[in-house]
């Protein structure tokens, strides 16, 4: 018997193709058929469907829990760096108070975008969308969001030229944020190194050590930060040892930047923070500096 049933299904497939294939009117048959088989398809399909739906519900809201428990650790971690940072602030204020210290000011900065860089493998510069009708200068400092990028060396009317610290022709005065030593700070032709020039070998400098601008010759602002220690070495034949820092800055990622416009050493002689004659010596102690350590 269940071969009759196959047969007589065959026979009728066989034939429904048949009339199909010869006759137009078996279009609207087809189409009446699907209509009424769409639903039972559906109600088919549905605990696939329902299986689906709830997998990703449940996979997202694992997600969106894990995603909010993690931003509230980090919004622990910053409430708490907000309450450290307020403490240090007010005991800042203290010191100054007992040092008869005025206030910083803060400096003025305009932002920048990144335009171009320069195609020659052998010098670190780049081009951004900031000159001369925005203010900016020659010797100008420049920042990203983690530190010092490099100064500008040449201004047109709508862009500038910033030659980066990891060249090898740019040195800039840095102190130790921890103790305050100062030193040159001079480009080596690679993006993560700097070599921190004539260290004595018994300096107290340490790997780690966040090197800041030192505010000599006016250039860079003080306290801003440049490169971190990486590699201290001392050789007990040679007077001084090598140091390498990373840079801060992010010099091959950034894209925006700030132009800082700090005082000039002629005005903060003229508010009495330096003296002329101190200016002046500090300028000339920076100048040999550089002219000593830049490669010729």
């Amino acid at each position: 018997m269940p071969g009759y049933r196959l047969l007589l299904c065959v026979l009728v497939s066989a034939a429904l193709m048949f009339l199909d294939t010869r006759f137009t009117r078996m279009e609207v048959v087809r189409a009446q058929l699907s209509t009424l088989v769409a639903p039972i398809q559906w109600v088919v399909s549905l605990p696939s469907e329902v299986l689906n739906w709830g997998s990703l519900a449940f996979s997202d809201q694992r997600a969106l829990l894990e995603e909010n428990r993690r931003l509230r650790g980090q919004l622990l971690t910053l409430s708490h760096r907000v309450q450290r940072m307020a403490s240090l602030t007010a005991e800042n204020v203290r010191l100054r108070e007992l040092l008869a210290a005025g206030q910083r000011d803060e400096v003025p900065f305009i932002t920048a975008e990144l335009l171009s860089l320069d195609t020659d493998p052998f010098s670190y510069q780049m081009v951004i969308d900031r000159g001369r009708r925005n203010g900016a200068y020659v010797g100008q400092p420049v920042m990203d969001a983690s530190g010092v990028v490099g100064q500008i060396t040449s201004v047109s009317a709508y862009s500038s030229r910033v030659l980066l610290v990891a060249d090898a022709s740019h040195a800039l005065p840095v102190q130790i944020n921890r103790n305050g030593l100062r030193f040159i700070v001079q480009g080596t032709g690679l993006y993560d190194e700097l070599n921190v020039m004539h260290v004595p070998d018994t300096a107290d400098i340490r790997v780690g050590d966040l090197l800041i601008t030192s505010g000599l010759a006016g250039r860079f602002p003080l306290g801003y930060p440049v490169a971190r220690v990486a590699q201290v070495e001392h050789d007990p034949g040679r007077p001084f040892a090598t140091v390498i820092a990373t840079p801060v800055a992010q010099l091959q990622r950034s894209r925006h930047f700030l132009l800082l416009f700090p005082p000039s050493p002629a005005e903060m002689a003229g508010e009495g923070r330096l003296s002329p004659d101190a200016v002046e010596a500090a300028l000339e102690v920076v100048r040999q500096s550089l002219d000593e350590e830049t490669p010729r």
